[in-house]
């Protein structure tokens, strides 16, 4: 038997998931969760195998989330299951240590046989990231230029920035000051060399690293 945690956001999308996961006997879901600090509590309180692990909850996570997890139970597998078709952030979550990366608009996969194999120690990436890593290494390009100038903390702030949030915003959801959020602004813009949010956002328009 293999004991999953959900953890997204969206409530329906949580029970149509678990409904899903339902067919196979093999599967059982023993917790749902609706943000950061729930996810983490649920890991500490629940003897779990795998991670179903949305990016984009609220509280301070979403990469930063991967490394937490691994540090209170080290050999859960974590499934990346989000919005995020970008290249960057799927190889930035690997790193993190996630154990698989699909995004929700994959519209063949059968995530059950994906489960059985990440919880067999195997590692999975979806269709659509795959091919855009291999065309990137066709022409020579790394997919990785972000991850490799940022922190994971300077990387989520400018997810965060890019998807509109407010500097205040993200202090709250993150737990930290916004003078901390401002140091970070100001540092990844520094490293990625743009002058405003604005910049931001055209950079990640050209690293096709926008939200679906």
């Amino acid at each position: 038997m293999i004991r999953i945690l959900i953890a997204d956001d969206h409530r329906i999308f949580r029970e149509g998931l678990a409904r899903l996961l339902s067919d196979d006997s093999e599967l059982n879901v023993v917790a749902m969760v609706a943000d950061c600090n729930e996810t983490i509590n649920a890991v500490r309180s629940n003897d779990v195998d795998l991670i179903i692990l949305d990016l984009s909850m609220p509280g301070p996570g979403g990469v930063e989330l991967i490394p937490r997890i691994k540090s209170i139970r080290r050999n859960v597998k974590i499934l990346v299951l989000t919005m995020y078709e970008d290249t960057q952030m799927a190889v930035h979550a690997l790193r993190a240590g996630a154990d698989a990366y699909l995004t929700k608009g994959e519209k063949t996969l059968d995530l059950a046989a994906i489960i059985h194999l990440v919880a067999k120690g195997g590692r999975y990436l979806c269709p659509s990231i795959a091919e855009k890593v291999a065309v990137g290494i066709a022409n020579g390009t790394e997919p990785t230029d972000v991850k490799e100038r940022l922190s994971a903390r300077e990387f989520t702030v400018f997810r965060m920035l890019v998807e509109g949030k407010r500097s205040a915003v993200i202090a709250s959801e993150l737990s930290l000051s916004e003078q901390t959020v401002s140091a970070h602004k100001a540092h990844l813009m520094r490293k990625l060399n743009v002058h405003s949010v604005s910049d931001l956002v055209r950079y990640a328009i050209r690293q096709n690293m926008t939200t679906p």
